[in-house]
């Protein structure tokens, strides 16, 4: 059966890199809170999470480090572009999200930031470990290695 696309479900911003960069873990979907010239500027797609990461200070979780563009009509009361913003979570998920941060070392991502089904943005997170160089190069030659395959056959040889 074909399933009707949802017009209000839309990608907003992917890091790409973060699977590079990571071992990701797990992962789960957070809200955030945003202003209204925020949400105006991330419909016309202008934002940028590739050097963001998130972190859990005084038993909140932040954003830090993401862009989003101004919005020009809202000059006058527009927002920051990488101000703070405050990541919305279940506290079971909250305490998850501290233990592996200080007692596991891990880290706390941004993988993509989209709007759902009922037109709210959501921001998926993943608890990640960092790679290593030679993680990084083995991952490299293992993406190069699918590229050629898929080309071999293509071509049927």
């Amino acid at each position: 059966m074909a399933q009707e696309k949802n017009p209000n479900r839309k990608l907003i911003s992917e890091n790409r890199r973060a699977r590079f960069d990571y071992h990701i873990e797990e992962d789960l979907e957070a809200g955030i809170i945003l202003m209204g010239s925020e949400v105006k500027s991330l419909r016309t797609g202008q934002s940028n999470i590739a050097e963001s990461y998130a972190s859990v200070e005084n038993g909140e979780l932040w954003l830090t480090n993401a862009y989003i563009a101004p919005y020009e009509p809202a000059k006058t009361w527009g927002h920051e572009e990488r101000r703070r913003r405050k990541l919305l979570v279940k506290k079971k998920e909250l305490a998850r999200l501290w233990s592996a941060t200080a007692r596991e070392g891990m880290t706390i991502v941004p993988l993509s930031m989209y709007f759902d089904d009922k037109g709210r943005v959501k921001l998926k997170l993943g608890v990640a470990k960092g790679k290593k160089l030679h993680d990084k190069r083995a991952t490299e030659a293992e993406r190069d290695w699918n590229r050629q395959k898929g080309r071999l056959l293509k071509q049927g040889l």
